[in-house]
Parts: structure tokens; sequence; C-alpha cells
């Protein structure tokens, strides 16, 4: 902590302006071995032993490739502070697990989220993308970019393919809110000692509606997601349906808020780099690929996931000892000026970009990253098609360190 006069545990850094944060990382990125950070004090934990911040793409990338080193269980890999074992029940899914419970449960899952599988959403994701920009300029300017538009497409999809109803869509999007919304007051009602009944409480509604529909479902099966996984039967294995719950609560959450903020970003970056919307427009599809890419990149919807050491263990000159945590800031990751030229730029045509956006390399990548970028690219086919000077105001910011999230952006067109 001698090198720096900031603190990424204070809640108060995350609502800093972007401009600072930028710097802060900068100035870790600089030092010659990862900063450690104490813990905060949190109502629903005991204050932990601290942690290593990983703010290097090199650091990032090594640490995704040695799961069985730096692991995602032992108190959960989407909080820095050990998750409660109550918090577990709804929030334990595979992203908070290691092999072998985790590849159990992603061998089940991951049928559903082929690039094959992926492909005959296409024509919803499509029909979906149209029908939210027909309500846009039905509505006209001024409205807030990110409920009427961003928002929208993933929650959508999302939905139908779980196969809940368009009239839970709303008491989806609430929940999902409340569960990522971290030291936000529009969120957390401004009380912060009623944060761990509020996740609780999301998380408990959340995990019931899916509950109740997969007990239907089990007896009464569709084409949706929700009959293939209850009643999936792989090797010999079959999801609980607390296991079950956990994997809806994730995907909503993760497949909701991280591709909606994406497209959020997407159109501020187009609206501040004029010049790389005008270059899309001369061929919206032939730029789509490594645009969204790019916006991925800059967006960095999650800010991080924190991982434990299982293990002595030197990576890339420097000693982690067992026991102690490491935090892999992804965000930071994807500005570090020894992968990227010129980070900060937005350039539709980057190559390479070994972006990770959607996780490092390793057993966590992004189980859904083929469906979000297909999300990402047809919103912002549609919109360059038939809004193409369409424009995001300043962004009101969620006030997280784990979500990179924009709350409200008006827009104009």
């Amino acid at each position: 902590m001698s090198a720096v006069d900031f603190d990424l545990s204070e809640s108060v850094f995350w609502a800093r302006p972007m401009a600072e944060r930028e710097e802060a990382f900068d100035r870790l990125r600089a030092l010659d071995e990862p900063a450690f950070f104490e813990e905060m004090e949190v109502s629903f934990a005991p204050k932990g032993p601290g942690y290593y911040a990983l703010v290097k793409h090199a650091d990032i990338v090594e640490a995704s490739r040695n799961p069985e080193v730096f692991c995602s269980g032992g108190g959960g890999a989407t909080n820095i502070p050990d998750m409660p074992a109550e918090f577990a029940e709804y929030f334990g899914s595979m992203i908070n697990m290691d092999d072998p419970r985790h590849a159990r449960l992603r061998r089940i899952v991951s049928r559903a989220f082929t690039p094959k599988m992926v492909k005959q959403f296409e024509a919803d994701v499509e029909t979906a993308a149209a029908k939210i920009v027909d309500d846009l300029l039905a509505q006209g300017p001024g409205g807030d970019f990110v409920t009427d538009v961003a928002a929208r497409l993933p929650l959508k999809i999302i939905c139908d393919m779980m196969g809940i109803p368009e009239s839970d869509y709303r008491f989806v999007f609430d929940r999902s809110n409340v569960i990522l919304g971290g030291f936000d007051p529009e969120y957390t009602g401004g009380d912060m000692t009623t944060v761990a009944e509020r996740l609780l409480t999301a998380g408990m509604e959340l995990q019931q509606l899916v509950q109740d529909l997969a007990a239907y479902r089990a007896e009464h099966p569709t084409g949706d997601l929700t009959s293939s996984l209850v009643n999936a039967n792989i090797d010999g294995e079959r999801l609980t349906m607390q296991e079950l719950g956990s994997f809806f609560i994730l995907l909503v959450v993760a497949g909701n808020e991280t591709t909606r903020n994406a497209i959020s970003y997407g159109l501020r970056l187009l609206t501040k780099n004029p010049d790389q919307r005008a270059r899309w427009l001369r061929d919206i599809d032939g730029h789509a690929p490594r645009a969204v890419e790019e916006i991925v990149r800059l967006a960095s919807p999650v800010n991080f996931m924190r991982r434990k050491v299982t293990r002595d263990f030197e990576m890339n000159g420097h000693l982690y000892p067992k026991g102690h945590k490491v935090v892999l800031f992804y965000w930071a990751a994807n500005r570090d000026p020894e992968v990227f030229d010129d980070p900060y730029r937005f350039d539709i045509t980057r190559d390479p970009n070994p972006h990770v956006g959607f996780g490092g390399p390793g057993p966590h990548f992004c189980l859904g990253a083929h469906l979000a970028r297909r999300e990402i690219t047809l919103m912002f086919s549609e919109l360059l098609r038939r809004v193409p000077q369409i424009e995001g105001g300043r962004p009101d910011r969620l006030h997280s360190s784990f979500i990179n999230g924009i709350k409200h952006m008006e827009c104009s067109f």
C-alpha cells in the first residue's frame, strides 16, 4: 500500500470518475509486483486476510490457466469476502466451483450454449432486436437507452430460452439488479446493513420461480431450456433442483447484466468516436465481428473474479503463498499497454484482440460468450441500419466494484 494512495476495497473508490479509475489501474500496472489490499468489513462475513490485485494481462491469463492453484471455490469467485454458507444455496453455481463439481455441472448445461445451439436462437434474436428498434422509433428520442433497448434484448432471450413468461420479465429484471446492485443506493435502498437480506431474498425469489417451472416441466416438457435441464440425463447425471435454481440465477444475472452493459457501453463508445461509427456504417456486417470484440474489451462488464491460492506458487516472478487470495481485475488487463497498442483507443478494426472480457482462458471462460456476441452483433446491426445517428448521453454509472455497469443513459437521434 506504500506505493498507492487509494484502496480498491473501499466502496468510494468505485464511485470515482472513470478517468481517476483508469489512472489508478495504470499506477498499479506500473508496480514491480502486485499490490496487496486489506479487505473491508462487511456485515455478512468475517474480515478476510486481504488479497493481491492482479492487473496485468499476463498475470490474469496465467492464473486462469492454472485453476488447480488459483481455485474458484473456498468462499466463492464473485465476491472478495468468503461467501457465507447460506448464500451458497442461491449463488453457489458453477462460477463458484472447482473440478470435479464444476466439470460435472458444466457438462450437463453446456450443450445448450454451443455455437450450433446458439444458431438456432438467431432468428429469435433478430426478431426481438427489430421489435425493440420499432418501439424505440415509435417512442422517439429522449428515452432511457439502457432500460428501453440494451436491457430488453438479453432479458427476453434468456427468459424465452428458459420458458419464463413475459409477465415475469420485470420480476427477473428487478431481482437481478438487486443481486448485482453493489453499493448503489438505487438498489440497496441506501442502507448497506440490509444488503445481505436483500441479496438472499432476491436469490430465493428467482430460485423459487425456476423451481416451480421445472417441477411443471418435469411432467409437461416442452422445447425450452428448463425442460432440457430438468430432464437431462448425461452419463447418468442429473441436476438437482437446487443446482437448477443456482444455475438459473447465474444465467439471468450474468446473461442479462453483462450483455446489457456491453450494448450500453457500445453506444457510448460510438457516440464519443464518430470516426469509428462512420467506419462501421460503411460495412456493417464486415466490421461487426471485430467491433463487437472491441466493445467487450472496453466495456469489460465484469470487473473482477476472485481466486484462492491452494499451494505456494511462483508466477511471473512473484510468490503467492498458500491460502492467500488474488483478485483478477479483467477491466485493468483489457487496458494493458503491454498487450494492446494505445489501449484506451476505441478501434473497431483492432486485430488481434486477446481481451479477457469473457474471462481468462481455462475452465471458467464464459459459457454464454457465443450468445452474447450474437446479441450484441444483431442489436447494433439493427440500430446502425435503422437509427444510424443514435447517440448516448452521459451515463449514470452503477456504483459497484464487481460490475462495470450503466444504469441509465438518455439517447437521442
